[in-house]
Formats: structure tokens, sequence, C-alpha cells
């Protein structure tokens, strides 16, 4: 069990369970949210300064925070396993409900896609690569993960990507990864890979209509900048 400084220790007015009750949860800030969630710290600091400790070592960004790992979080003193954890947690939640809420059936534009995918992409340390199926009218067959790798690149086998289109009879594919760097623009290997899959896709007459980089909180659409 992890003990501590504990909230119900503070003073009434410092506390965030009760500021939350009387004031509502969007008068707390990120600090006094985390706090909830670590119940308590250690020795003379409390709850709150190791969320704010916490949150200073990721320059206040919530979305690199998100991106820490598990040892990452318990190198933090006061921070053991259970709330390490719950942090990560949090976050998943945070994430499953951003999918869930994302109802895109029929895509449209790249930020349809970007939209979709934003909050299964943007806090991975490594990179993925993902494929959107889609019929004639560009209604959503399916989606599928094809690949994982390093922080630099993951291996895209042409074979596994069209193999599930053909199954499914599609007739039109997107093509999606993450930079965990943060660097929306393509690199040449992400260039020829679609040009690559692109050429492929015209033999067998399934149609690459977009490749979709994410990059945190922002994308790079090859079809918009018109390199497709």
């Amino acid at each position: 069990m992890e003990h501590g400084f504990s909230i119900k220790n503070w003073a009434v007015e410092d506390r965030p369970r009760e500021k939350y009750v009387s004031k509502g949860v969007n008068s707390l800030t990120d600090a006094e949210l985390f706090a909830i969630l670590l119940g308590s710290g250690y020795k003379d600091k409390s709850a709150l300064e190791l969320s704010k400790e916490l949150l200073r070592s990721v320059s206040n960004n919530l979305d690199a925070f998100a991106r820490l790992s598990l040892k990452d979080l318990m190198r933090f003193k006061g921070v053991g396993e259970v709330k390490a954890i719950t942090l990560q947690v949090a976050f998943e939640i945070a994430r499953r409900r951003k999918i869930t809420t994302n109802s895109i059936q029929i895509i449209k534009t790249s930020q349809d896609v970007f939209n979709l995918f934003c909050p299964k992409l943007q806090d991975l340390t490594i990179e993925e690569f993902h494929v959107v199926l889609l019929n004639r009218k560009n209604t959503i067959l399916s989606m599928h993960k094809i690949s994982e790798g390093g922080t630099t690149g993951t291996v895209v086998d042409a074979k596994v990507v069209f193999k599930k289109a053909i199954e499914q009879l599609a007739s039109a594919m997107i093509l999606i990864h993450n930079h965990p760097s943060g660097n929306k623009m393509p690199s040449q290997t992400d260039i020829e890979l679609t040009k690559k899959l692109k050429m492929f896709g015209e033999l067998i007459d399934i149609t690459i209509l977009d490749h979709i980089i994410i990059a945190n909180d922002n994308y790079f659409s090859f079809a918009d900048e018109n390199i497709l």
C-alpha cells in the first residue's frame, strides 16, 4: 500500500475534491486533477506538489505526459506502480472515449481520417501502419493495423496490405501511419512506399485515395498536397 501526505489531511480550501464538488470540475487545474488521481504524495510533499512536479517534467504538456511509460512515471519519488497505472488508465479511458465519439462511417476528407485515428496514434512512442478499406461510396468496410515497429519506422508488406483489401472486395484504401517524433513531413521512405502501393493497387483496381501521417495533434495528407 502506498502511503504519503494524503488529501484528507490537507486544509479544506486546498482539497481538490472539495473544490470539485463546490465549484465543478472545470474549476480544477491540471495539477489538481492529477492530485485527485494520485490521492497522496509522500512525506512532506502533497499529491498536488507531486502532480506539479510531474507536469513540470513535461513542460505542462499533456500530450507529452500521456506518452510517459510506467517506468518513466515510477522514476519520480512518491509514484509507485499503483499510482503510475492509475495515471495511465485515466489517459487510456480518455483515448477510448474519443475513439467512441468518432463514429465516422463515410470518409469525405483527410480531416475525417485524422479525427478517426488521432486518438489511437498520437501518443504512441513507436510507429504503426494502418489501412482503412472502403467501398465505391467511400463507406468504411474495415480498418486494420498492418504493422508496428520502432521510433523511426515500420516495415510494411504490400502483400499483407492488399490481401485484406482483396478478401473484402474493397474498391479503395487509405493508408495511415504515425510519426512519434512529432514531425508530420513524409520521409523519402514514406514517399517511395506510397508510390509502390499506389502502383500495386492500380494493377488490381484498388485505388489508394490518400496516405495520412499523424504527428501528435497534427497531420500530413498526400492527397491534400497533390503528391499522391
